[in-house]
């Protein structure tokens, strides 16, 4: 395991030396120490990697992430995994407003909350928060999951497209054309999966799915006010 302390090198060689890494196919483990709020840490990986940032990041942590692992031991800011592709980002302590967004592939989990529109546009990303989510998450959502094991705020899935919403707590209020639908045995297998790999202790039968009524797809003037 390789250890770069980020109060003596760089972020820019941080990244450099990293992305390099992870394009070589390494498949090494790199621990950065003192990334002290530290914006667009581990960007732009593009292979296998493992790395451990030891505290907090700002914005845009493990974006546009590709095969590699990355772990924060604190929180993130905004953006983290943004239009992440593939791979694995965990998030230990609470990430800020559009966690994974534009994400299309990979696994995002969130261990604290997440704040407002959370999986913003996602396009095939899978997203699991153990706490709570803010208001607008999922919001124009096209493709993958979003589980959230507390409560989501106003206008859940607001445009939402085909993605699918699961949430075990409360729901302050579903935005235009999201709507509650039926839990299916397929969901409840989809939900296991995902939440075993989330490391996370709840039972898919104690949530509800949410998703798209399929309203909004072309202009009808009776849903005028709702475009």
């Amino acid at each position: 395991m390789s250890t770069i302390d980020m109060a003596q090198t760089p972020l820019r060689q941080v990244n450099e030396t990293l992305q390099a890494q992870a394009l070589a196919g390494a498949n090494a483990d790199y621990t950065l120490d003192n990334p002290r709020g530290a914006h667009a840490v581990a960007v732009g990986l593009n292979g296998p990697l493992s790395v451990r940032v030891n505290g907090s990041t700002g914005y845009y942590c493990g974006g546009m992430n590709k095969e590699a692992t990355i772990t924060v031991t604190g929180s993130a800011g905004p953006g983290v995994a943004e239009n992440m592709m593939s791979g694995t980002v965990v998030i230990e302590g609470d990430a800020s407003q559009y966690a994974g967004a534009t994400g299309h592939g990979g696994l995002l989990v969130i261990k604290g909350n997440a704040s407002s529109r959370c999986g913003i546009s996602m396009k095939g990303i899978d997203i699991v928060v153990h706490g709570n989510i803010g208001h607008m998450s999922a919001f124009m959502a096209q493709k993958g999951n979003l589980v959230v094991l507390g409560d989501a705020g106003d206008a859940l899935g607001d445009s939402l497209y085909e993605a699918r919403l699961f949430v075990r707590g409360s729901v302050k209020s579903l935005g235009a054309d999201c709507i509650e639908k039926e839990m299916r045995p397929e969901h409840l297998t989809l939900l296991a999966d995902l939440l075993a790999k989330a490391g996370a202790d709840a039972k898919p039968e104690e949530f509800r799915r949410y998703g798209s009524a399929r309203k909004l797809y072309n202009f009808n003037i009776d849903h005028a006010g709702e475009y």
